[in-house]
């Protein structure tokens, strides 16, 4: 626990190196923490909060800067957000037409990107199941197969098939027909299901083509339901704190090209309501070592079907960010329960 005036001290740097960059020292601290000290009891202080890793000291400087667990510290308790003025949320709302699912969730993502001038990341809805609108089958040469899947919102999933024996386009036809009379609504693993009986009283040589587009179909289904749109990755590279190290750069672009390791820190987020915040390691991903991801789910009629981000520096105006994510996943859930 830390006494009322370490606590002032510890704000004041954490708030003046978000704004400046610089390793703070106490002559800044005396002038802009509002404390009637001297520099020499500020000092003390200071090595007080590094012996408890609150703060470190640069080699080439005698100020300080904060931790992760300063910053840790700083917003679970001293944080105090600055709420969007109403024409800046006005104009946020009138960005995000709810005309099409994925448009909006690009529009979310561009957003977050605009705003922070960081990285904005917006992961696909997630339903229990993704079911199909339409499925039409193409003959694109001997043993080759272009299977087209019309998802609820209108996109459309293209897969090739290669198959073992040869269709005509008239048979192909026919196969989708029969999944758009029967199945359309359901999902891939209910079609599956529903297929399992019926497909010993289909031709033999139809059975092998629906099965292989229930395996097509499934993938495609479990791409869509596990995903995530980007904005403004370039924007790091202009951050000093990261761009410094290209190695660590280099890192967090593979990462989010990956995709796997992000979408299960955004899962993580998903979990309960509101702002979450991971500083540095808390991650537990090696190339956000440096850097906060600051995370809200969004909600659908009332369920929690997604998650977005911000992806920046440790050294970032939380008290600027975390109201823009938290604003931009309140209209999005919004817009797209329009749809």
């Amino acid at each position: 626990m830390l006494n009322e005036r370490a606590q002032i001290l510890l704000k004041t740097l954490v708030e003046r190196y978000i704004s400046d960059g610089q390793p703070v020292g106490s002559r800044t601290l005396q002038q802009y923490s509002g404390l009637e000290v001297s520099s020499a009891t500020i000092r003390n202080v200071m090595a007080d909060l590094e012996d408890i890793g609150l703060v470190s000291s640069p080699h080439t400087s005698a100020g300080r800067i904060p931790t992760g667990l300063a910053y840790r510290l700083f917003i679970d308790t001293m944080l105090v957000t600055k709420p969007l003025d109403n024409a800046r949320v006005q104009q946020m709302e009138s960005q995000l037409q709810p005309d099409n699912p994925s448009r909006l969730i690009a529009q979310a993502s561009s957003i977050l990107s605009e705003l922070t001038q960081f990285a904005g990341v917006v992961a696909t809805p997630r339903r229990e199941a993704v079911t199909v609108r339409q499925i039409e089958f193409l003959r694109l040469g001997e043993k080759r197969v272009l299977l087209i899947i019309v998802m609820p919102d209108g996109e459309v999933e293209n897969r090739v098939l290669p198959m073992e024996k040869d269709y005509t386009q008239s048979q192909l036809t026919e196969a989708g027909n029969f999944l758009n009379q029967h199945y359309i609504g359901f999902s891939f693993s209910q079609i599956r299901e529903k297929l399992r009986g019926e497909l010993r009283q289909l031709h033999q040589d139809m059975s092998a083509l629906m099965a292989a587009a229930l395996a097509a179909g499934d993938e495609a289904a479990a791409k869509k339901a596990e995903d995530y749109v980007i904005s403004g990755e370039r924007n790091l590279l202009h951050v000093d704190d990261l761009s410094a190290d290209m190695n660590r750069l280099r890192g967090l672009f593979n990462l989010f090209e990956q995709k796997t390791e992000l979408l299960q820190l955004l899962e993580a987020g998903r979990n309960g309501q509101g702002i979450h915040i991971f500083v540095g390691n808390e991650s537990g991903l090696a190339s956000l070592e440096e850097c906060s991801v600051i995370t809200s789910s969004y909600s659908v009629d009332g369920q929690v079907v997604g998650t977005l981000a911000v992806v920046g520096p440790k050294r970032m105006d939380y008290q600027r960010v975390v109201p823009i994510v938290d604003i931009t996943a309140r209209l999005l859930g919004n817009a797209l329960s329009q749809n």
